[in-house]
């Protein structure tokens, strides 16, 4: 990352904190880091210029608001020039069931992620994909039935330990 500044232990400290709470006040973030408030915030503010920080916000508890399904999809397109990625991926592009989208070595071209009101929904959106002529030679849905594991936060200083 050309022109980004180097990363300090505090730094990455306050990225992980601010992860784990968006929220925090920056007294509060100051203190946790072992900084007064004003050089904290600096560093915030440089964090964010420099694009660590790209942005906050909530966690919903979407179990309360209503019932869903989380559908992974695997993906093989028919053809595998260079024009026909870009075509599938931007046709996924407004798909607002989609909440992710990863271009994979192996067996197949992509693995998606969809958030669905129901299986006969994430058919519906599947349908309307394929009449779209995006490419898609096939697919594989598996269907969530528990997630006992889901992380938001990236292990910062589990990843960061060898610099």
């Amino acid at each position: 990352m050309a022109g980004a500044p180097k990363l300090d232990r505090i730094d990455i400290a306050i990225l992980a904190r601010l992860q784990a709470d968006g929220r925090i006040t920056n007294a509060a973030l100051a203190d946790a880091v072992g900084l007064s408030p004003s050089p904290c915030l600096q560093r915030v503010k440089r964090l964010e210029a420099a694009g660590y920080i790209i942005g906050y916000g909530a966690r919903i508890a979407l179990a309360k608001l209503t019932e869903t399904v989380t559908v992974f999809t695997e993906v093989t397109l028919s053809d595998h020039r260079r024009e026909d990625f870009i075509r599938f991926e931007a046709g996924l592009a407004t798909v607002e069931e989609l909440l992710e989208c990863h271009m994979v070595s192996g067996g197949y071209d992509y693995l998606l992620r969809f958030l669905c009101r129901s299986i006969a929904h994430y058919q519906q959106v599947m349908e309307a994909l394929l009449d779209r002529r995006l490419g898609i030679e096939k697919y594989f849905s598996y269907i969530v039935i528990k997630s006992p594991i889901l992380r938001q936060a990236a292990p910062l200083q589990t990843l960061l330990r060898g610099e």
